[in-house]
């Protein structure tokens, strides 16, 4: 469940950044990377405890 919400919060990310392009706003880019930045953090870290519990570490 953690990495889906990773996923959607990257995409969620990724549609503020191209709106941001859009609508030539940097602040909404810069917030968009940001997000982006977020759910690939989060869904690293749903990967490593997925694989920390696999080896029962």
């Amino acid at each position: 469940m953690r990495k889906a919400k990773a996923k959607a919060k990257q995409v969620k990310g990724m549609m503020k950044e191209t709106t941001g392009k859009a609508l030539d706003d940097p602040g909404m880019k810069a917030e968009g990377r940001g997000e982006q930045a977020q759910g690939k953090a989060q869904q690293e870290a749903a990967d490593a405890a997925r694989r920390a519990k696999r080896d029962g570490r």
